[in-house]
């Protein structure tokens, strides 16, 4: 596939990590950056969140609409923490024709788009939202410690998630619970990805956060994250983020 001088912006994470309140921010806030990002909208076979839109946050199909898309060839169908999710990759391809591509998601479709054999002469910036820092993860493996890596990524995601879940739907059912327990299970195992990112951006205000827009203008990591984001947006040098080795996240 010939080059094109459009690149594919790649922001992955754990599920409440904050990708979404990083993009409003953007939006709202370096909107001449953000007018120029074209979504990429997956499929997913997941019922809409609050305030979701079809066509806008994903395609939301059956599960059954989904998995039939595996017989076309221009599809990428996975299994993310229990949903189908589906990537057209002819889609993709035709809107990097003229313009950059922002995929805000999951590292599931995020490597993807990053390992692909057909997008591999595409420009990219892969970025990547970790809960915790580089120096936190180094410390927290030291032995001495007697902590379970493992166990914490994953109590750290669980309480963000259920802040979230609490803050968009108010009374949690079982199948919420069920669903935030398999997303925070499936955090560390996500982390174990961050090296192959080129950029990885420490963030402890999730997606649960107020930081990110109680006060208009984000506070704290929120802020750090929203500057190093842009600053790479523009091509311009940041100190924010990190640059994992691939044995970070490999001690439990």
């Amino acid at each position: 596939m010939k080059n094109t001088s459009h690149r594919l912006i790649i922001l992955t994470g754990p599920s409440g990590v904050g990708k979404s309140p990083l993009q409003k921010a953007i939006k709202r806030l370096f909107p001449e950056l953000h007018q120029n990002l074209v979504p990429l909208v997956l499929y997913n076979s997941r019922p809409p969140r609050p305030g979701e839109q079809d066509g806008i946050d994903y395609h939301f199909r059956t599960r059954g609409e989904i998995e039939a898309l595996r017989a076309k060839d221009n599809y990428v169908v996975m299994d993310v923490r229990g949903d189908l999710q589906a990537l057209d990759l002819n889609v993709l391809l035709t809107h990097l024709k003229d313009n950059e591509v922002f995929f805000e998601g999951n590292p599931f479709i995020g490597k993807v788009l990053l390992m692909h054999p057909g997008l591999s002469r595409i420009e990219k910036l892969p970025v990547f939202m970790s809960p915790l820092s580089q120096e936190e993860i180094i410390s927290l493996k030291d032995p001495s410690n007697h902590i379970s890596l493992t166990s914490l990524v994953t109590d750290v995601m669980r309480r963000k998630l259920l802040r979230r879940t609490k803050k968009q739907k108010g009374v949690l059912s079982l199948k919420d619970l069920e669903n935030i327990e398999q997303r925070a299970a499936s955090a560390f195992g996500e982390l174990q990805t961050a090296y192959l990112f080129d950029y990885i951006i420490p963030n402890h205000d999730g997606e649960d956060s107020e930081h990110w827009d109680a006060f208009y203008y984000p506070i704290g990591d929120a802020r750090k994250a929203l500057l190093a984001f842009a600053a790479l947006l523009k091509k311009e040098d940041s100190d924010y983020p990190e640059h994992w080795e691939a044995n970070t996240m490999s001690w439990d």
